[in-house]
């Protein structure tokens, strides 16, 4: 076993104890925090296979924006802790059967046996640019999967914005923005210059 065998196993170690801390924890706060962890060791991850590229949109998209939009939302929805404990037990049947399949999947897709020991990358040239193989493959052969996970991004933020949306009650005073009044407004209605003299210290 070399060092990037050994550097392999202890991220992918580290994804998968997060990964299983996101699910079985009481706070949603840790949990979004754990799911962090696990994007930094999957980064990790990539960085060895020489997906640069893929490493860094994870850490700079997932972890710098996506995350924090999880964690507004699990704020702003102040989830009771009674009822993330009834969910865990009512849908742990389901979670487990989609572990199974998951891992099912995962055993299926290696395909040449080596499931012990990772092989390495095929090392490129100094000229190689995976983002422009990325961008030749994505663009060409995966483009309709591209726009159907837009749209399912897009769907999220309107899912998130409708549950952040809190119903004003009746009689409480509303508080909404006008365009026209602030094109409108003048400075002498905002600021006032007051002409004081000055004080000489005895």
């Amino acid at each position: 076993m070399n060092f990037i065998n050994l550097l392999f196993y202890v991220f992918s170690a580290t994804a998968i104890l997060s990964a299983l801390m996101v699910v079985t924890l009481r706070n949603t706060v840790n949990c979004v925090l754990f799911l962090v962890l696990t994007f930094f060791a999957t980064a990790a991850n990539w960085l060895l296979l020489e997906s640069e590229f893929l490493a860094l949109v994870l850490v700079l998209v997932y972890v710098g924006a996506v995350m924090t939009l999880f964690l507004f939302v699990v704020m702003m929805l102040n989830l009771r802790r009674e009822a993330q404990r009834e969910r865990l037990t009512q849908f742990w049947p389901i979670g487990l059967l989609a572990i199974v399949c998951v891992t099912a999947l995962v055993l299926l897709a290696v395909r040449h046996g080596n499931v012990i020991f990772p092989i390495p990358p095929v090392a490129q040239a100094l000229d190689y640019s995976n983002v422009t193989a990325l961008g030749n493959v994505l663009y060409t052969t995966y483009v309709w999967p591209f726009e159907v996970a837009a749209v399912l991004l897009l769907t999220a933020i309107v899912a998130a914005i409708a549950l952040g949306h809190r119903p004003i009650k009746q009689g409480a005073q509303q508080r909404r923005q006008d365009p026209a009044a602030q094109i409108a407004v003048r400075r002498n209605d905002r600021v006032r210059l007051v002409n004081l003299p000055s004080v000489k210290k005895g």
